[in-house]
């Protein structure tokens, strides 16, 4: 069982995304990508898709999180080979925190300034 999951919003569109020119939504070529790159270099990560996230004006955004740990939504991102490891990368750093914390210096120059929000643990009952 992965210890932790990357949630990719696909219906995640883009300003400028034209269904003409690329009939796939930017947040369906992104969770391709991340799938691909979590299958091929972390395949303890766990990757599925979801529609919408409601972050649309941060499109393409995903959601990184784990049991009893913290969860954060990241966006902003471009549906990209750089993208898609970046988020891996740091999505196992998550996997491998007991608590979800990564440490600012460990995280891949690819997921600064993407991060959008973060969410407590549920409580264990």
């Amino acid at each position: 069982m992965p210890r932790t999951w990357i949630t990719v919003c696909d219906t995640c569109k883009r300003d400028g995304w034209d269904p003409a020119q690329t009939p796939a939504t930017d947040g369906e070529r992104l969770a391709e990508l991340v799938e691909s790159t979590a299958a091929s270099d972390w395949p303890g990560l766990g990757v599925r898709r979801h529609a919408c996230l409601m972050g649309c004006t941060r499109a393409c955004n995903v959601a990184v999180q784990g049991a009893g740990k913290l969860a954060y939504t990241l966006g902003m991102f471009e549906p990209t080979p750089e993208a898609a490891q970046a988020i891996c990368a740091w999505a196992a750093l998550h996997a491998d925190s007991a608590t979800g914390i990564v440490p600012y210096r460990q995280w891949p120059e690819g997921v600064k300034g993407h991060f959008v929000t973060r969410h407590l643990p549920l409580p264990q009952e």
